[in-house]
């Protein structure tokens, strides 16, 4: 989303079409246990989402050109914020929302500071797939720095599963956890009213099998899309 809303920005493509997708069972045979060998997994863990969110960017000429032939809703990109890796030392595959946070929080920081805004210029500000034991180090971290994100913050890795039913531990990852709250979740809120302002934060672990296996840390990285509602 970022690239997209940079290139139709520019003046390099009319429309741009961002998608992202996770599917389960490769995810978890490439970075933990064989799904046959049934191991017990922590509570710190989370089941990776299968789905794929994709959503269409356009410049502001076509844009107008939709919203003239009485198109769908529409939201737009107001602001991005490239995140850069952040490496606290976790080593914990199991633990991806300890990996993840930290980058989460200098992302958001660094947004807030770019725009010069405070945290509740937002109406929500929602993470991509931190899980419980991720967000609860994102809120701690961010109370150091004076920001109470408490009744703002939202996670797509807790909003995909029902915690109460469905036994996903920590929550849900993967791209496909992002891209599908965001698609039909986050997106028909805005559109509906029910947010003006959001600010979309989807999070990364940068970790192959081969450094998993090496035991080698697991660095993190965010990226930052400010998304309002039109009109």
């Amino acid at each position: 989303m970022v690239l997209g809303a940079m290139t139709a920005a520019a003046g390099y493509a009319d429309r741009v079409m961002a998608l992202a997708s996770s599917h389960f069972a490769s995810a978890e045979r490439q970075f933990r246990f064989p799904l046959a060998y049934g191991n017990q997994r922590p509570y710190s863990s989370t089941w990776t989402v299968t789905g794929c969110g994709c959503v269409v960017i356009e410049n502001s000429d076509a844009a107008a050109e939709r919203a003239a032939n009485q198109s769908p809703p529409l939201a737009k990109i107001t602001a991005v914020t490239t995140g850069k890796i952040i490496d606290l030392g976790t080593r914990d595959s199991m633990n991806m929302g300890a990996a993840m946070a930290p980058a989460a929080v200098d992302t958001i920081l660094q947004h807030l500071r770019d725009l010069d805004v405070e945290a509740e210029h937002y109406d929500k500000i929602i993470t991509g797939d931190l899980g419980v034991i991720g967000r609860r180090i994102l809120l701690d971290f961010m109370a150091q720095h004076e920001k109470n994100l408490t009744d703002i913050h939202m996670d797509c890795g807790i909003e995909i599963f029902d915690g109460s039913r469905q036994d996903t531990h920590a929550g849900g990852s993967g791209c496909g956890c992002s891209a599908v709250t965001l698609c039909a979740y986050i997106l028909p809120n805005i559109f509906r009213g029910v947010w003006k302002r959001v600010l979309f934060v989807p999070t990364g672990a940068l970790l192959s099998p081969v450094s998993f296996n090496e035991g080698q840390s697991i660095p993190g990285i965010a990226h930052a899309v400010a998304i309002e509602a039109v009109g």
